[in-house]
Formats: C-alpha cells, structure tokens, sequence
C-alpha cells in the first residue's frame, strides 16, 4: 500500500472541487429564487437560521473522519502484507458505523427540538 501522503492531495482537490461547486449551485438558487420574487411563507423554511443545521453536518462529518482514523491506525498495526485490505476493509466499516450511530444521535436531538416549547407562545 503507498502511503497516505501520495493519495492526499487528491482527496483534498475532489473535495475542494466539491465544495465550490455546492456553493455555485446554491447561489444560483438563491439568486432565481429572489428574482422570481419566491421569496414567500413557502421557501421562508430553506433559509431559517436553524441549531439542528449548523450542529448535525459537522457531527456527521467528525464520526465519519473519526472512523477513517481508527481504520487507518488499526492498518498501520497490523503486518504488512495485510495492511491494505485491513486499512480498506476497516475504512468501510467504521464509517458506516459511525453514519449508524450519527443517525440514532441525529434523531434524538431532533426529536428533543421539536418538543421543546416554543419561547413565542402567547400567554393571556
């Protein structure tokens, strides 16, 4: 298996290459949006400034990273003529489970954010 260092720069540039696209895109729609005055109650919901938005990405994102770690260290303690499979193998494996275990966390806040009562409600 070559080393980490030689793959790198590629993930980083698909990933690089992915975020500006994602943001091009989003910009365009926003821009369409605005210009056919669609801004109404309807879409209001796309571009609330939500906790569960900004929060569930990043945990994602840091349990999927932190299996890929575990997976890649675990590949460097086992003998070489297995390191690869292993470190493949094990890549799979952790991040899905912790997409698994990011869902149960997921649902939960979620589920305690929507029963929490609302701070706006009127009292007569």
């Amino acid at each position: 298996m070559g080393s980490f260092w030689e793959v790198a720069p590629l993930i980083i540039f698909f990933g690089v290459v992915a975020f500006i696209v994602k943001i091009i895109l989003e910009h365009q729609t926003r821009k369409k949006l605005i210009e056919k005055g669609m801004l109404d109650e309807n879409v209001k919901y796309l571009y609330a400034d939500r906790p569960e938005d900004r929060i569930l990405p990043s945990l994602k994102w840091g349990m999927i990273l932190i299996g890929v770690g575990i997976a890649f260290f675990i590949g460097q303690l086992v003998p070489p003529e297995l390191a690869e499979e292993i470190t493949i193998g094990g890549m799979f494996l952790f991040a899905g489970l912790g997409l698994i275990l990011y869902y149960a966390i997921a649902n939960r806040m979620v589920k305690k954010l929507k029963e929490k009562p609302s701070d706006q409600e009127i009292v007569a």
